[in-house]
């Protein structure tokens, strides 16, 4: 009966640490890929991880930079404000094509507050070419003096 309860404790010890093992040095896989990402963030899917940029453009101080995760092959637009004080309203894009043809694009508001940033949502997939724009709006919601970076 001993020699049953012995082994019986080594086969539990052995389970868990053969648990524990794949969890060291193992990174997290990434919460979507390609289209996948589509409207997702990329801080709450791990993708911001990777993250290179890829181009930027400065509008009067508003900063729009194009940011690409490899491993989740998305993209996703981080606009930055360096003017001060901000008198316009302003935004940023990350538009998606298909050669010529834009596909979709998402938006976020330029921080108001000096050298805060935001981002926009990911788009996602390795056969599209995607670029950042930033621009004003107008009191009347009209758009004016957009600036956008060249597709990658």
């Amino acid at each position: 009966m001993l020699k049953i309860a012995s082994r019986v404790a080594a086969v539990s010890a052995a389970t868990v640490v053969m648990g524990l093992i794949p969890l060291a040095g193992t990174s997290y896989a990434a919460g979507c890929l390609g289209t996948s990402c589509d409207n997702q963030g990329p801080k709450g899917t791990g993708c911001e991880g990777d993250a290179v940029g890829r181009g930027s453009v400065d509008n009067n101080g508003r900063v729009a930079e194009l940011r690409w995760s490899p491993k989740c092959q998305a993209a996703w637009v981080r606009t930055t404000q360096k003017a001060t004080p901000s008198w316009y309203s302003s935004y940023a894009t990350i538009e998606k094509y298909e050669g010529n043809k834009l596909v979709r694009s998402l938006s976020v508001n330029t921080p108001q507050t000096y050298n805060s940033s935001d981002w926009s949502n990911m788009l996602g997939g390795n056969i599209y070419t995607y670029r950042a724009c930033v621009g004003f709006t107008k009191d009347s919601g009209a758009p004016y003096g957009v600036q956008c970076t060249n597709k990658w």
